[in-house]
């Protein structure tokens, strides 16, 4: 891990296994901590079937008070009823218990298989042992991102720096996720922490413009889950905030950049996946007509079987933009793949076919840029190819 990736100031986190995943060597327990009240804001999933967290969650944000947020992984604590919903308060009155403060400023996340019982005693077992691990290192910042991961292969964690007003601000960051993504977020988890100096409603503004540039621009299925959640906690330890124009300017490129890099590591991660496509949508009327066609371009499973057979087929990329219920003629439309032009206002050029096709085989990056003339107006948005091995992982998971 690059030495890079630490902790801002004034956290710290830890990560460790507490029996709610079977292979001891699976951490499934993670826990980040502001070791001063922090404004702490969060955004999460738009599926009206949510897990127990999201609404115990939902319910503490914004606030000023934030000091905590506790992850485990294995188990999604989703559609279980009232039980559920006392398993994730209990959560967070053992953590809060632990670390000594009011258990409205700890918020909790759970992620895993849908539909079964939080295993009490384990988890209650681990809380203490994760407060008691708790560190500012970097190795206590890897063990706590591993502690969130369920089907991904490796642990996704940023970390970026400001000179905001004479002083250094770090955001950090980590996120688990590698399937069931789909705008507006999927079975996905962030936690972003800043040592910059922000109100609750700043925090709060700030988040969801990073979320709306990364976390709602990704797609590996279109399936949304039911435990997305992203937080932002920001303690003030670094002395500096969003004072002017420029400081705030600053702050808020370094959350989207976190935010962005967390976003393509997990389409990196996608299941099965060979191929991380990047997709612009350029010269729409304003943004939402542009995340409109990007997001059914990124989700076509036609388009995305495509690109895994290395097929530069324009015809399906056009016809997604195309039933995307933006207002648009065949002639306002040009396409590039890898940067070859193949389709211009509205009718096919001549390019070399097979060597575009050689490009996508033997690349893992593929790029689509998709040219309208409505506008000055554009989006980029991140997804991956559909493969057989998605298939059968996903066929498998339960059983």
């Amino acid at each position: 891990m690059s030495d890079d990736l630490v902790l801002p100031s004034g956290f710290r986190s830890s990560g460790l296994h507490c029996g709610v995943k079977s292979d001891p060597a699976n951490p499934d327990l993670s826990l980040f901590v502001s070791d001063r009240p922090a404004a702490l804001a969060g955004v999460f999933t738009q599926n009206k079937v949510c897990g127990a967290p999201v609404k115990v969650s939902r319910e503490r944000v914004p606030r000023g008070t934030g000091r905590a947020v506790i992850i485990n992984s294995g188990n999604a604590n989703a559609c279980t009823g009232d039980r559920g919903l006392d398993d994730a308060r209990w959560m967070t009155a053992e953590t809060a218990r632990a670390l000594g403060c009011d258990v409205e400023d700890v918020v909790v996340c759970s992620t895993g298989i849908i539909g079964h019982f939080l295993p009490r005693e384990a988890i209650g077992s681990g809380i203490p042992q994760a407060v008691s691990q708790l560190a500012d290192t970097g190795e206590a910042f890897q063990n706590a991102a591993r502690g969130m991961l369920t089907t991904d292969t490796f642990p996704k964690l940023s970390s970026k720096t400001a000179n905001v007003n004479g002083a250094i601000v770090r955001v950090s960051g980590v996120a688990k996720g590698a399937a069931m993504i789909g705008p507006n977020m999927a079975t996905m988890l962030a936690v972003i922490m800043t040592d910059a100096d922000l109100s609750p409603a700043e925090t709060d503004a700030m988040l969801r413009h990073a979320v709306n540039r990364s976390f709602n621009c990704i797609s590996v299925e279109g399936h949304t889950s039911t435990s997305d959640t992203v937080f932002l906690f920001a303690n003030a330890a670094s002395g500096s905030g969003a004072s002017d124009d420029v400081a705030h300017a600053q702050l808020q490129t370094a959350i989207d950049d976190v935010a962005m890099e967390l976003a393509m590591a997990i389409v990196r991660d996608a299941e099965g996946a060979d191929h991380f496509v990047e997709i612009d949508v350029c010269g729409a009327r304003n943004e939402d007509e542009a995340h409109r066609i990007a997001k059914e371009i990124a989700d076509g499973p036609l388009v995305k079987t495509a690109i895994t057979g290395a097929d530069p087929n324009w015809g399906r990329i056009v016809s997604a933009a195309g039933y995307s219920g933006v207002e648009m003629e065949e002639e306002e439309i040009s396409l590039f793949i890898n940067d070859v032009e193949i389709y211009r206002a509205g009718a096919p050029t001549e390019y070399d076919e097979a060597a575009l096709s050689a490009s996508m085989r033997e690349n893992r990056d593929v790029s689509i840029r998709l040219q309208l003339s409505h506008g000055e107006a554009s989006v980029r948005f991140w997804t991956c190819d559909l493969t057989t091995e998605y298939v059968r992982l996903n066929s498998e998971y339960t059983t």
